[in-house]
């Protein structure tokens, strides 16, 4: 069991981008997190991950065993360069490739949760076209999850297009699969609610059933990333409070280096923060 029936997992953007991987497990583990989130987004560097060696798996998953400290869920935002809806067949065709390579590097790595981004298109326009490809590669992805037992849970984003756990659990609700999921981020959905007149909590509870982690993340009307811990207006302790009360156990900690030397001590004092929020949430769940 985790500390207090839960863990607590670190953004792996919390490190410094260049620090080997055994630097970046001691580093968590010293911090107090109880696992690692892999970023998979869509730089070349990044999306290369995919690609690695049988040997260079088992090597990684070594220094898991020796440092304590494991990758458990995947980020993977590199379809925000090939996305599933594209309307060009061929970024349709890479996107379907990088989620094949995805869930087979899961299953090596024991990652149990892959973090999906919720658009059918980034940087160009979305439309009817957009959203029925993005339907059809959608169901593709998780029949071949199922396969594998890995399962795909959509993170809410900054565009309307599925920036609240509601709308998330309507793609759900079509798929009806349990290896498809909901894996909120905590500070699109407050911005989400606050410009929509919505309650967050309400939202946090339309995904009673589905939600399979929860991003917690700060964020400030209209600002939607680096924002520090404390510095924004994330009810972070009502929104892991009606998470908790629902079923939710798993909850990773998004913020991102910031430069400079401090940065691990950055992590120590966001686990502090986080901790306390999400005690004082559990606390209002039992109350509840």
């Amino acid at each position: 069991m985790g500390r207090g029936g839960y863990r607590l997992g670190l953004y792996e953007k919390a490190m410094p981008a260049g620090l080997p991987w055994r630097e970046k497990l001691a580093a968590a583990r010293a911090a107090g997190f109880d696992y690692i989130e892999i970023s998979i987004d869509e730089t070349e560097e990044k999306l290369s991950r995919l690609d690695m060696t049988p040997e260079e798996r088992l090597g990684l998953t070594a220094m898991m065993s020796a440092a304590g400290i494991r990758v458990e869920t995947m980020c993977l935002s590199g379809h925000r360069r090939f996305p599933l809806g594209s309307e060009d067949e061929d970024t349709r065709a890479h996107s379907l490739r990088i989620m094949e390579k995805a869930i087979l590097f899961a299953r090596d790595l024991g990652i149990s949760i892959i973090q999906i981004a919720g658009y059918d298109e980034y940087y160009h326009p979305s439309n009817e076209q957009t959203r029925r490809h993005f339907a059809e590669n959608l169901r593709r992805c998780v029949d071949f999850s199922a396969e594998y037992g890995i399962i795909l849970a959509f993170e809410t984003m900054e565009t309307p297009f599925l920036n609240t756990v509601e709308k998330a659990m309507a793609w759900v609700r079509e798929i009806a699969s349990p290896y498809l999921q909901v894996y909120p981020d905590s500070g699109n959905i407050t911005n989400a609610a606050l410009a929509a007149g919505n309650d967050v909590l309400d939202d946090i509870r339309a995904g009673h059933g589905s939600i399979a982690a929860l991003h917690l993340k700060e964020t400030v009307p209209g600002r939607f990333r680096e924002v520090p811990f404390g510095a924004g207006h994330v009810d972070f302790a009502g929104i892991v409070g009606a998470a908790y009360a629902i079923g939710v156990r798993r909850f990773t900690g998004e913020f991102w280096y910031a430069g400079g030397d401090a940065w691990q001590e950055a992590l120590r004092e966001a686990e502090r923060f986080l901790r306390g929020r999400i005690a004082a949430g559990i606390e209002m769940a039992a109350i509840a």
